[in-house]
């Protein structure tokens, strides 16, 4: 508060020629008035410089919290202020840099034309521009910062300096690195789960593939013996027939070993042979494909062979599988990974199938069906349905209805990422007629 202050006492009224007590009446009312502007200028006073205190205690706590470096410089580059984080950085006080060179703070002579060209105006913007420097640390290493410099215009338009605000980039680039690893890190746990959970399916299914691959397995094995027992009957002929035998005898010979009916048969023997071979080299093929690491490239997949094929697995895993309806469309194209769809195709065919294992008439309804730009396949069972408390969970990861050692609880959850993935969309509910469907669609190609 300003220090009270008594008004001047009036003079003393002398008797002067022309002048009444009315006139220096007036005089001391208008010195009262000047009193009292000079009081209510002095309080105005002191309150903006309250007020300027207050502001800048607050910019040098702004300054000082800062984790990025500042320094302002005039236009010849002498250092006027610098806050905290550049005094830490570079083991200076603020006292003892201002005034100096900011060029002294260098590393390089690479960095001193960057900076030089930067305040002539050849590389700043008016709203600032970013350049990589490198400053001397306390031990005079080389530290690099990532400089943004704008330009400080005074009030005739002239240029009076630059402010610099710099972060050091080993920060950044650490934090990047680390982001990058970890990203790296969960992408291969994600395709580990994925090819985890596609061998759990696998493992279900192994039944059914070894009764598939005995019956051609077993074909081909009858042939071969059959083909050594021709092979034997014609070395016999064939050794006869160079020993010069008689006619009579080697026609006797032919007869017995039935010549004519092993060349006759031969051809088939052969054709069935391969044709069983190609069998298992199919089954194992389609086996190695589906439990193969999917790559990450997409192709273009027709869904019709991707859910006959996934039908065709999932029934021969089970001993008595439920009546499957099912008819193949065409122009159901999708860009994508064939492995990946097909593990969806099954993973909601062995639920369905196992939604059916109490039900007296068990019956799975598969549909496929291109609508504009997308393509629907829906498997529907004819079950109880999902339970309304399940189906907000369906799709959570280890969330499982199965008994221990049935299942894993990550099938649904890892369909779900896939058909994302995909830029589609798999949604669970329970149908009118009764029984669950799960609906996928998946842009088509």
């Amino acid at each position: 508060m300003p220090t009270e202050r008594r008004p001047p006492s009036p003079m003393p009224v002398a008797d002067l020629e022309g002048v009444d007590e009315s006139t220096w009446l007036d005089v001391i009312q208008r010195m009262d008035e000047v009193y009292t502007r000079l009081i209510d200028d002095e309080i105005e006073l002191e309150k903006k410089n309250t007020e300027l205190e207050q502001s800048q205690r607050f910019i040098v706590s702004v300054l000082t919290s800062m984790s990025d470096v500042l320094v302002v410089c005039d236009e010849r580059g002498q250092i006027e202020q610098a806050n905290a984080a550049l005094c830490e950085l570079v083991g200076q006080s603020e006292a003892a840099l201002r005034g100096t060179s900011l060029y002294g703070l260098l590393a390089d002579e690479a960095s001193v034309a960057l900076a030089r060209a930067a305040m002539e105006g050849a590389l700043l913007a008016p709203a600032g521009g970013a350049i990589e420097l490198n400053l001397k640390d306390r031990h005079g290493q080389p530290v690099s910062v990532d400089a943004s410099g704008t330009a400080r215009v005074g009030g005739q338009g002239r240029r009076l300096g630059t402010v610099w605000v710099g972060r050091p980039t080993a920060e950044l680039k650490r934090a990047y690195q680390e982001m990058r690893t970890a990203h790296e890190a969960l992408k291969r746990t994600q395709q580990q789960l994925l090819h985890s959970e596609k061998m759990a399916s696998l493992g279900q299914l192994v039944a059914g593939v070894a009764h598939e691959l005995n019956n051609p397995i077993s074909f081909v094995l009858g042939n071969v013996h059959a083909l050594r027992k021709y092979c034997d009957r014609l070395q016999t002929y064939l050794d006869a027939v160079h020993a010069q035998m008689p006619l009579a005898e080697r026609q006797q010979l032919r007869e017995r070993l039935r010549i004519d009916h092993v060349v006759g048969d031969l051809p088939s023997l052969i054709d069935g042979t391969l044709e069983g071979a190609q069998r298992t080299a199919d089954i194992v093929h389609a086996l190695k494909r589906f439990s193969a690491m999917d790559p990450d490239e997409r192709k273009p997949v027709d869904m019709s062979l991707v859910v006959d094929r996934a039908i065709h697995w999932v029934q021969k895993g089970r001993a008595l599988p439920p009546r499957v309806v099912w008819q193949p469309v065409s122009d159901c194209v999708v860009m994508g990974s064939a492995g990946q769809l097909q593990q969806v195709v099954m993973n909601l065919l062995q639920n369905a199938f196992d939604a059916l294992a109490q039900s007296p008439q068990p019956e799975v309804t598969v549909t496929l069906r291109r609508e504009g730009a997308q393509v629907l396949l829906s498997v529907r069972d004819n079950g109880a349905g999902i339970p309304p408390d399940n189906l907000r969970r369906i799709f959570d990861p280890f969330f499982t209805t199965k008994p221990v050692g049935k299942g894993t609880g990550l099938g649904l959850s890892i369909s779900y990422g896939i058909v994302e993935q995909h830029g589609g969309n798999l949604v669970a509910r329970n149908a009118d007629g009764g029984g669950a469907a799960f609906e996928m669609s998946l842009p088509a190609a």
